[in-house]
């Protein structure tokens, strides 16, 4: 049945076997690749290109996020110390009241 299938198949896309048909499909199905066509730069590069997002759309972004230029350094790594640590203390928390563990091996 399979035979029959390859053949079908290989007569509705225009003969050749599995082979042509499997072609045929690749190319055939109008999709390209999935990033497009890779660009080759002729020119040398500004100094900061690898700084900039840039995908074609109208506003290119920075890569470096600058959005909330008022929270300092000091505050953000309290925050994320805070927040590292609420995980720490669950971990813990749920390592010390294990009732799994504390039930003998029968």
């Amino acid at each position: 049945m399979a035979g029959r299938l390859t053949a079908a198949g290989s007569r509705i896309l225009g003969g050749g076997g599995a082979r042509a048909a499997a072609a045929a499909l690749r190319h055939r199905a109008g999709m390209g690749l999935p990033v497009g066509r890779h660009i080759v730069p002729d020119k040398p590069l500004p100094t900061n290109d690898e700084l900039v997002w840039d995908n074609g759309t109208p506003f290119p972004e920075p890569c470096i996020d600058r959005l909330a230029p008022h929270i300092g350094k000091y505050e953000a790594l309290a925050w994320l110390c805070g927040g590292l640590g609420f995980f720490a203390m669950l971990g813990v928390a749920a390592t010390v009241n294990d009732k799994a563990s504390k039930i003998p091996y029968h």
